[in-house]
């Protein structure tokens, strides 16, 4: 596979991480601001099956595809942004796993809440607090991967 094939492959997983995040906290944000559950359960939805199909697709690819390129390009790996970008990759996947998890079960509170035309309970709040603040350290990683693998720095000054 050629290196520009490559290189097109990895930026577009790296959109699709950095799109699809995005747009799945605005979505759910704004469905838990709405405090509709029906709308909530509606979303929370979609949002799972986003995550499922684009996320964890673009996940899986970008490391296979950073290997790729680093190979070809003669990069180590043990160059220090590249060594930056795996750690940050790890953190991101840290705060993901559980987020996924996070979604499913409110997805299922607000599917059972809306079904019994009752108010969402305490669970589905106290996860939802916990999902947006593992937003921030998980989208924080992922904005500075992708500014490491823009400007390659020299972090240590080896």
């Amino acid at each position: 596979m050629s290196f520009l094939v490559l290189k097109y492959l990895h930026i577009i997983g790296a959109t699709v991480i950095l799109g699809t995040g995005s747009g799945i906290a605005f979505f759910m944000l704004m469905a838990h601001l709405s405090k509709d559950v029906a709308f909530i359960a509606r979303t929370a939805g979609v949002v799972v099956l986003a995550d499922l199909i684009f996320t964890a697709t673009a996940i899986i690819a970008q490391p296979v595809t950073g290997y790729l390129l680093a190979r070809e390009s003669g990069y180590e790996f043990t160059e220090d942004w590249l060594v930056a970008s795996l750690s940050l990759y790890l953190v991101a996947g840290l705060f993901w796993l559980p987020v996924v998890w996070m979604q499913t079960k409110m997805r299922d509170l607000a599917i059972a809440a809306s079904a019994d035309r009752e108010a969402l309970p305490r669970a589905y709040h106290r996860l939802f607090r916990l999902w947006f603040a593992f937003g921030f350290p998980g989208f924080g990683a992922v904005l500075a991967i992708l500014w490491l693998m823009i400007q390659k720095p020299d972090l240590f000054g080896a």
